[in-house]
């Protein structure tokens, strides 16, 4: 938990960045720059599976922390742009290491709904970060010291440092063979439908988010005239907001069946959003402040979703084939990301930032339909090619 809060801190200081970064970089520009974390997460996440196999799931969440104490280091003492894109990089190297590490941890010690349990309580520690990194910056940049608002990282590589060595004292019990046999027909059971329909869910989820995450400021600021103390404030309540969500989620997933939990929670988002984008083109002066409050409610009924998918198909995974799937999981989710940023750097360029709420309502319905279809479809695993 420890571990993903500090990965969403530094993934979700994209808000932060992108505030700071806009009045000398276009947003064509700043919507490139996600791809610099995206791309090599994705590449990396399909290639180290063997890697951590070997390794250990613990080592290498420890090697990604090292990776990210000097990079965060690092940063404020390289004043150029071009080294924003190297160390977004490195952070998704690293985050590909944790997150595949951290899910195959889950999946050896927790099964049904224990396990979605512990991926909610996982997820919810990465919106407390969320919430501290917009906090913390949000405060810095409207200090006397804004100037050195990037000195900020050092914080969270003193966070990292303190997690490597509670990893590092702690026993983790690992159920990994030396190495992943590679098998003809390996990436079959990938393409069932119910997989297939599921990596196209984390695709538009992961879109979604990161329209949040990294674009609400900029929303809050050019839209509703907000200063970025109190765009990036409203930010980390929408993260507030979803920590609870995944808190609640965690607890309520042992009674409840999880299709029925996100049709309530997508309908939910659908309704806010629709009643957003009605206030801001027809009552904008009237409800102008209340949209301030409504919008972060959207993280209770949000947050809760990603987990939910996951630890759906995670119960249905073998165990050798979790380090392959949660790496499949951050190659679609970095695509998602990187074409979420694109798409609402493209908005926010072209001045149709007011329709904000309607642009995201749209991935969102594409979710609602695939669904329905998810919980319809069986998942087909052939038990003799295991055999």
């Amino acid at each position: 938990m420890f571990s993903f809060l500090i990965f969403s801190m530094l993934l979700n200081s994209m808000g932060a960045i992108i505030l700071q970064l806009s009045e000398q970089v276009s947003y064509k520009g700043l919507g490139v720059l996600e791809s610099f974390k995206d791309i090599p997460m994705a590449i990396v996440s399909l290639f180290c599976v063997n890697l951590i196999a070997k390794t250990g799931n613990k080592n290498a969440l420890v090697f990604s922390l090292v990776f990210i104490v000097t990079s965060c280091i690092t940063l404020p003492l390289v004043d150029a742009f071009w080294f924003f894109k190297i160390w977004l990089s490195v952070v998704g190297i690293s985050f590909a290491l944790a997150k595949i590490s951290v899910f195959s941890i889950i999946k050896n010690n927790f099964a049904d709904g224990q396990l979605s349990s512990a991926i909610s309580s996982v997820d919810a520690a990465f919106m407390i970060g969320i919430f501290f990194v917009n906090i913390g910056f949000g405060t810095l940049l409207t200090s006397s010291y804004a100037e050195y608002w990037k000195f900020g990282f050092w914080v969270i590589a003193l966070l990292s440092i303190i997690t490597i060595i509670m990893l590092r004292s702690v026993k983790i019990e690992e159920n990994q063979v030396s190495e992943i046999e590679k098998k003809p027909g390996e990436w079959k059971f990938f393409l069932s439908p119910k997989i297939v329909y599921f990596f196209i869910i984390v695709f538009f989820m992961v879109f979604v988010e990161q329209s949040f995450n990294s674009w609400l400021p900029s929303f809050f600021r050019n839209n509703l005239k907000m200063n970025s103390y109190f765009a990036l404030q409203a930010s980390a309540f929408l993260a507030l907001f979803s920590f609870f969500g995944r808190l609640i989620t965690s607890r309520l997933i042992l009674r409840f069946h999880w299709f029925w939990f996100v049709i309530i929670c997508i309908c939910t988002v659908l309704f806010i959003l629709a009643l957003c984008q009605i206030l801001i083109s027809y009552f904008y002066d009237d409800f102008k402040f209340s949209l301030i409050f409504i919008i972060p409610l959207i993280g209770l009924f949000l947050a809760p979703l990603f987990p939910l998918y996951n630890s759906e198909i995670i119960n249905k995974v073998p165990k050798e084939k979790t380090h392959l799937l949660v790496s499949l999981v951050v190659i679609f989710s970095s695509l998602g990301s990187s074409v979420g940023s694109l798409y609402m750097a493209i908005i926010f360029h072209k001045n149709i930032s007011n329709f904000y709420p309607l642009f995201i309502s749209i991935p969102l319905l594409i979710i609602f339909g695939l669904t329905i279809i998810l919980n319809k479809t069986p998942i087909i695993y052939d038990r003799k090619q295991q055999e």
